[in-house]
């Protein structure tokens, strides 16, 4: 379905969560994101400003496997009351509001767009104090036990299992790129077989944070959060892709690796495998470069016509790159 959002509509929503008179006035589509369609969303709470983000599925209704908008509020609830940076929902939509599948959660204040933060003067602070914010943020989101997400249909496997589905998945694309031929075969070698361990965000990384001039205010884009192995996110975090630029800064543009594992540690999060932590980066650079496949796919099979997929597309050559240097150097 085509996403229809109207004001009164929400406002109705969100009255009836909040049980207090609600406006609003206007909702404006954001930039960024390429799975959700996000909005900024100007209301009133009792007469008061009451500024919010409304998330919803890009094509209104979840694709084929992904995570339901409704899961991903309940996920970032459960992150955010064991003391997490995340914002606290507000609403989720039912089938019956007639606004596809979303949620609304509060506004923070902070810089959303990774090269900003990376590069102007008044985020140096910022820069410096990320890492540790990040690294902590990681420790207490591995830490807690699965019991915590009862109630949550959440997918998980071990590492070999995912990377069988990833290569199913490839394989039914049709394409034949020979650098993703080779980390499939190189990650088939080395990937562990062992049944995951804890709950990983899955899209930990610059891009997906809230941003101020003290550092890291809030995670955002929870949508790939499953049962995995913790250094799965410490990989993503280190990918190339999401350096922005900044290569120097392996960790997302900003920190360095030992720093990270050394806060994360510190941070009550287990000792950290060097080396098993340079796959799961060639994990992260395999599984993105099978990210921006999909995303073209989407908007060429018709299913969520998008300009920004259709640029995405062109950097499926970019993690061929990646993965290259990554196996003849070890590192970026």
């Amino acid at each position: 379905m085509a996403l229809d959002i109207k004001p009164d509509a929400l406002a109705a929503v969100l009255a009836r969560t909040t049980g207090t008179d609600v406006q609003v006035t206007r909702i404006d589509a954001l930039s960024g994101g390429a799975s959700s369609a996000t909005f900024a969303v100007k209301a009133s709470k009792d007469g008061a400003d009451w500024p919010l983000i409304m998330q919803c599925s890009a094509a209104g209704e979840p694709a084929p496997g992904a995570m339901a908008k409704r899961t991903q509020a309940r996920l970032q609830e459960v992150a955010r009351k064991a003391g997490l940076p995340v914002a606290e929902t507000v609403a989720i939509l039912e089938a019956e509001d007639g606004l596809g599948d979303g949620f609304v959660m509060t506004r923070i204040d902070g810089e959303s767009l990774a090269p900003r933060y990376l590069r102007l003067p008044e985020y140096a602070a910022a820069r410096e104090a990320m890492t540790a914010q990040c690294a902590t943020a990681l420790a207490r989101l591995h830490a807690l036990p699965r019991s915590a997400f009862d109630g949550l249909p959440l997918t998980g496997g071990s590492p070999q299992a995912l990377l069988a589905k990833s290569f199913a998945a490839y394989r039914n694309f049709g394409i034949e790129l020979p650098a993703y031929d080779l980390a499939f075969a190189w990650l088939k070698e080395r990937l562990p077989d062992t049944e995951p361990t804890a709950l990983v965000h899955g899209d930990f990384r610059s891009g997906n944070f809230i941003v101020g001039t003290d550092g890291l205010r809030a995670i955002l884009d929870w949508e790939l959060g499953h049962f995995g192995d913790p250094l799965e996110d410490m990989g993503w975090l280190c990918g190339n892709a999401w350096r922005f630029g900044n290569w120097q800064k392996p960790v997302g543009g900003f920190g360095e690796r030992e720093a990270l594992y050394a806060a994360y540690e510190a941070a009550g999060g287990a000792k950290v495998d060097r080396d098993a932590v340079h796959i799961w980066e060639v994990w992260g650079t395999l599984r993105w470069g099978m990210s921006c496949v999909m995303l073209v796919s989407d908007h060429l099979s018709g299913r969520v016509p998008s300009v920004e997929r259709a640029t995405i597309g062109r950097r499926i050559s970019e993690n061929e790159l990646d993965l290259l240097y990554l196996f003849k150097h070890g590192s970026i």
